[in-house]
């Protein structure tokens, strides 16, 4: 059976927002969506002095029932024929969010919800899903472009293949091209790993420009053939990478990322680049965690 598209429900603007793009991409892959409301105290503000669901506040199921009608109903809009659940779990919802990524085929959540401090860019549920999640993690910000390509940040590295094979995957099923876009600087050359290793000092900067264009031609080349109707557009570029990326979100309709590149410190789940793009891009954001 084809594992669902998982949606978080909490009432706010971006969650619902999260609902349609969650029945959007579910429609898409032909699979089941699941409506999550995690019935817990961060997601309903508990008033001082007692928990949320004692007789003084029988209300509260009405108003998450509430919610999660709302939600279906804006998902039957997008996706008619998809087959919808509901589901009201006790617990934190990054929690309850964390267990249902381990049989869904994909996790959707807003960037901000209700929970979620005036100031910050990403709400906590976001960041942790993305780091700790067991599918893809899709966060809904920003304007996507609606004929724009689906951009994928390329690193080369072993735990971004699955990265990639979702980018592809995701092109496919929208019918849109693919914008495999690979930034280097000198700070893409590799560090000296012993001491007969030495650092250089001049970096050969066409050396190091053929040798990411390699990696950006091997890493592609499997999912070429794979995906043949495809549109791939290749493109290297030499800059920082964080505001290469979020300036090339501006004209794609959703980003695609691995949670670590060939950079990352190995006690780190989520790396600079995917924190910078799921508090900065201009469009969706989906992370996508390498092999275990």
């Amino acid at each position: 059976m084809a594992k669902p598209v998982v949606v978080g429900v909490d009432g706010s603007p971006s969650s619902l927002e999260a609902v349609e793009t969650a029945a959007h991409e579910a429609a898409l892959s032909g699979v089941g969506l699941r409506l999550v409301h995690a019935f817990g105290w961060s997601s309903i503000h508990p008033p001082r002095g007692g928990p949320p669901w004692n007789r003084a506040e029988a209300g509260v199921r009405e108003l998450v029932d509430g919610t999660l009608v709302e939600a279906e109903l804006r998902a039957h809009r997008i996706a008619p024929d998809t087959d919808i659940t509901r589901e009201v779990t006790a617990g934190e919802p990054v929690v309850v969010l964390e267990i249902e990524s381990r049989t869904a085929s994909l996790v959707v959540v807003g960037s901000r919800g209700l929970g979620a401090f005036g100031g910050l860019l990403l709400g906590s549920t976001a960041v942790h899903l993305a780091s700790y999640g067991r599918c893809p993690v899709l966060v809904v910000r920003g304007r996507p472009h609606p004929t724009g390509p689906v951009l994928l940040a390329v690193d080369g590295s072993p735990a971004g293949e699955r990265a990639v094979e979702f980018a592809f995957a995701e092109a496919s099923v929208r019918g849109a091209d693919l914008l495999a876009l690979h930034v280097w600087n000198a700070w893409s050359e590799r560090f000296p790993e012993g001491p007969d290793d030495q650092l250089r000092i001049v970096v050969d900067v066409d050396r190091l420009r053929e040798e990411e264009q390699r990696l950006l031609d091997e890493t592609l080349s499997p999912w070429r053939t794979r995906y043949p109707r495809v549109a791939v557009e290749r493109r290297l570029v030499r800059s920082r990478i964080r505001p290469a990326l979020i300036e090339a979100s501006r004209d794609a309709q959703l980003v695609v990322a691995g949670t670590r590149g060939r950079g990352g410190f190995g006690g780190l789940l989520l790396g600079s680049v995917s924190q910078a793009l799921l508090q900065h891009a201009h469009c969706p954001v989906a992370v996508v965690r390498g092999g275990e």
